[in-house]
């Protein structure tokens, strides 16, 4: 009784407005930690898997399972978290995934092993669609946007951050200490949420339905936008999450310089998903816009081979930055746009699983 009584105290004092205000703030270092422990080894991945001997097959297999695994799973675990009105089990298996990954990773000097590490970080990135739903659930539904870009800019440092750092780590201290790193901080992340206190929400009617889902994926314009987003994400996890640090690496860059070509996508990207496609939607319309971002795109990453040094590989790179992010946040406002005369609880269900 004791203990159900000082859990229903914290729920409260979480719902009042200065525990809202500190839980938000509390939670965002999580998705921080969450984020970094995820993609602190993403630059020297495949340069890693490589020196594992794998061929570029067996690479092109590790970079794609972890989409895989994201199709298999998010949809089960958002449905799976409603249904059981839970969220810090969730919370836990993101992290418990993402601090696993960076061991399997350590666990042996084959590229099976990455395969497998991979796969499970992908489990740990599907969690990600309770991240957004516990952080949202801080703020008054007029406010969801305010919640989703206070999530999307620590999402965007935590992985820059972390991205900037690892190649100077395995210049130093060998392959390993990024995994070493990520697992350490997926740990302290779940001692915080130790003290983090469970959400529930208010038992609502009309919950999601899965025939309610199948009559949304049969939407046409979902169906387009979903094939294009399918398609820019086919060219982030090719070139800047794929094999442009291997190019790098084969034009003479250091691994420790690798950091710079994250710089030098990551920050077009960003500004280009605040700024960009509202300026260019304006200028060329939200079909000119998609038009330029692809065929920008599509240019950068054909002068990618043909770059002599690091310095013209991070100009292409401040390129596909730019256009991809010019991309993405038209996609998913198309797509959130589509399904507004659905019932609240639906709009929020395809809102989260649209979210990378």
């Amino acid at each position: 009784m004791a203990l159900a009584e000082r859990q229903q105290k914290q729920v409260q004092g979480a719902q009042s407005p200065a525990g809202r205000g500190s839980s938000r703030i509390f939670f965002l270092v999580i998705v921080f930690m969450f984020w970094f422990s995820s993609y602190i080894y993403v630059p020297v991945l495949s340069p890693y898997v490589e020196h594992l001997g794998a061929s570029y097959v067996m690479v092109g297999a590790v970079l794609g399972v972890y989409g895989l695994m994201q199709i298999l799973f998010r949809l089960p675990i958002g449905i799976g978290s409603d249904y059981l009105n839970r969220r810090r089990p969730f919370i836990y298996l993101g992290l418990i995934a993402s601090g696993a990954s960076c061991l399997i990773f350590m666990a042996g000097a084959d590229p099976v092993w990455a395969l497998v590490a991979r796969a499970v970080s992908g489990i740990a990135a599907s969690a990600w669609v309770v991240y957004s739903v516990m952080f949202a659930g801080y703020f008054p539904k007029e406010e969801a946007k305010k919640a989703m870009g206070m999530l999307q800019f620590t999402t965007v440092i935590a992985q820059l951050s972390s991205m900037m750092i690892s190649g100077y780590m395995v210049e130093h201290w060998g392959w390993n200490m990024p995994f070493i790193v990520g697992s350490i901080v997926a740990v302290l992340a779940m001692l915080l949420v130790l003290r983090l206190p469970e959400q529930r929400q208010e038992k609502r009617e009309g919950g999601i339905r899965l025939k309610d889902l199948a009559g949304v994926m049969k939407e046409p314009l979902l169906v387009k936008v979903s094939l294009l987003s399918v398609l820019a994400h086919c060219v982030l996890f090719i070139t800047m999450f794929g094999y442009t640090p291997n190019q790098a690496l084969d034009i003479g860059a250091s691994k420790e310089s690798l950091g710079w070509l994250t710089l030098a996508f990551m920050v077009p990207h960003a500004a280009a998903t605040l700024y960009g496609s509202r300026l260019f939607g304006r200028l060329l319309g939200d079909r000119g816009t998609l038009l330029l971002g692809f065929a920008g795109s599509a240019v950068f990453t054909l002068l990618i081979p043909s770059m002599p040094t690091l310095a013209a590989l991070c100009a292409t790179q401040v390129g596909n930055g730019f256009m991809q992010g010019l991309i993405f946040p038209l996609l998913l406002g198309k797509s959130v746009s589509d399904v507004a005369r659905l019932n609240g609880r639906l709009q929020w269900a395809f809102i989260r699983l649209s979210m990378r």
